[in-house]
């Protein structure tokens, strides 16, 4: 096992940890704001892991891609990923909850989190486990 497999392997233990709190409080209906911002803030933290996870594991792969932009291209393209606009739009929206905050945003965002984002990053992790298990 090659420096670059170990790293995408223990980039996942840590994609797995932020994936498993997202799943657990994306099924609250009706959350408060804090509860919502909790959400986004799991959803941050299991998309920053995603990524460069993502990154890793194409560069064990011999890939080199440069940003999290073409990471997303280049995974879709080596079939890492099914939902490659998904995951363009949720890059997008992780950079503005960063950036910004506003309560209107912060509900949209929410509800693509709960029902394309979540499923996007749930077909991923699968992906990854069953790269990992090898």
């Amino acid at each position: 096992m090659n420096q670059k497999d170990i790293r995408w392997r223990q980039r996942f233990e840590n994609f797995k940890r932020a994936h498993a709190l997202l799943a657990k409080y994306i099924g609250i209906e009706n959350p408060s704001e804090i509860e919502r911002a909790g959400i986004i803030q799991f959803f941050e933290m299991a998309f920053e892991l995603a990524w460069k996870l993502m990154k890793d594991y194409l560069e064990a792969q011999g890939f080199q891609p440069q940003s999290p932009r073409e990471t997303i291209k280049q995974a879709f393209q080596a079939g890492i990923i099914v939902d490659g606009h998904a995951w363009i739009d949720a890059l997008d929206d992780r950079n503005l909850t960063v950036h910004t905050y506003d309560e209107s945003t912060s509900i949209e965002i929410e509800q693509r989190i709960k029902t394309i984002y979540f499923q996007a990053l749930q077909k991923f992790y699968q992906f990854m486990k069953r790269e990992a298990e090898k």
